[in-house]
């Protein structure tokens, strides 16, 4: 039924926080028209927290070594926020650009194998042409030649010899 999930990431500046997704964090994606870029994202994981308010959602990243992920964003001059552990794993949100924060943490839970029929779909499918698959030549062996047995020549009958009629 559910074959993916679309996040939007708000921004006071999308075509900086675009080129950091892009460039720093080198997301696949694809420009669906005018510098308009989707991003693909690894293989993702949605959980339900309670909320007096409602209607607020959050966007974290999960890598395997939040430690040596805030290194690398370091050597790239983005800031980053102290590490935190949590119960659930260890903390650390990158400041976008744009000036928003995402988080990003090395989780200590249990994570839930991915749906299938997620890989990404193209807008349209056109057909794909099949190509004839070339066979190779069998490998030739070389010839030997076997004495053929001949058979006997088949006896014809003997011809009959006409009966001469008796006169009378």
């Amino acid at each position: 039924m559910i074959s993916g999930a679309h996040v939007i990431v708000y921004s006071k500046d999308a075509e900086a926080d675009r080129a950091f997704l892009r460039d720093v964090l080198q997301l696949t994606h694809v420009d669906v028209g005018g510098g308009w870029l989707i991003f693909g994202l690894p293989p993702a994981e949605v959980a339900v927290h309670p909320s007096e308010g409602g209607g607020t959602h959050e966007l974290y990243l999960m890598c395997d070594d939040v430690e040596a992920f805030r290194a690398a964003m370091e050597q790239r001059g983005v800031a980053t926020e102290p590490l935190q552990s949590m119960g659930w794993g260890v903390l650390t949100d990158v400041v976008l650009p744009g000036g928003g924060k995402l988080g990003v943490y090395q989780p200590r839970h249990a994570r839930p194998e991915p749906m299938d029929g997620g890989a990404a779909k193209p807008a349209t499918k056109k057909p794909v042409a099949k190509k004839p698959v070339a066979k190779k030549p069998a490998a030739k062996k070389p010839a030997t030649k076997k004495p053929v047995a001949k058979k006997p020549a088949a006896k014809k009958p003997a011809a009959k010899k006409p009966v001469a009629k008796k006169r009378r």
